[in-house]
């Protein structure tokens, strides 16, 4: 079982080797990189690509470890005990499965996607450490051992705005995707339009770059975002024409609002290039 990439999806021979490796080990794949570069992508084209279901759990700052496993739903227990509903007598019926019990219960081997860890409090993926590790839990609520059938493939991805602890890091295979240089880029570019015309490409390309080049950004452009730019730029015949004929070291790109997302970096792109009409 080897990830090469998919049609749809271009992993660099390190991302693959870094795939490939946390599978043999059997450890979670912990990958990190900028916003846009196609983590969260990576799990759902890396099940696409073994044949494998994927199962997503995405993290939100009220996250609970917890939650991952199973939630004991006291409330509605108490609501049918006052209706006199039979169902009350077995609390098993009470019993919410979470994503990893999903994972660990499943008769084929799975990908279980557990999206930007570090949106969670510090704690949450210290709370997760012995489940990972051993991949099976204990239900106290009906004194059930839930143990994985098939040890699924794990895909923790984090955007870095916290740091996370270090015995968690000590269990996970970690690859770092770097952004794509210019050659990879066209490559990403290539899959998602295939009949795009590659002049388009190029200037385009080239704008793209000297953007995320400017010095005092916010937040740079990325991969997502050059795709959604360029697909406006294909249904634009005046802004193509501007790209491609227009003077776009001494100007705002057209359409930049999908390139650049706060007024803080559309007032310094706006300032450098009212500074570049100044000096010709």
């Amino acid at each position: 079982m080897k990830f090469q990439g998919t049609d749809k999806y271009v992993a660099t021979d390190e991302l693959q080797m870094a795939v490939n490796a946390a599978i043999t080990l059997q450890r979670p794949l912990l990958i990190k990189g900028e916003p846009g570069t196609g983590k969260t992508m990576l799990a759902e084209e890396l099940a696409e690509g073994i044949g494998a279901r994927l199962i997503q759990w995405h993290i939100k700052s009220t996250t609970k470890a917890q939650q991952g496993l199973y939630e004991y739903d006291a409330v509605s227990r108490l609501r049918d005990s006052q209706l006199g509903n039979d169902k009350v007598h077995d609390i098993a019926n009470y019993i919410v499965k979470g994503k990893m019990w999903e994972a660990f219960e499943a008769e084929e081997r799975v990908v279980l996607l557990i999206d930007e860890i570090d949106k969670a409090d510090i704690e949450f993926p210290n709370d997760l450490l012995q489940e990972l590790d051993r991949m099976e839990f204990f239900v106290y609520e009906t004194q059930q051992q839930v143990k994985a059938k098939q040890r699924p493939i794990v895909v923790i991805t984090s955007n870095n705005e916290k740091e996370l602890p270090d015995a968690f890091l000590r269990r996970c295979f970690f690859h770092y995707i770097d952004f794509p240089d210019n050659s990879t880029m066209q490559q990403i570019v290539d899959v998602h339009f295939p009949n795009i015309k590659q002049d388009l490409v190029r200037d385009a390309l080239e704008v793209f770059f000297d953007v995320r080049k400017v010095p005092g950004l916010k937040k740079k452009p990325s991969t997502s975002e050059l795709i959604d730019w360029l697909k406006l730029l294909m249904a634009d015949d005046l802004a193509q024409k501007v790209i491609q004929d227009g003077d776009t070291s001494s100007a705002l790109p057209p359409l930049y609002g999908a390139l650049v997302k706060n007024e803080q970096d559309a007032h310094l792109l706006q300032k450098l290039a009212f500074m570049a009409r100044r000096r010709r």
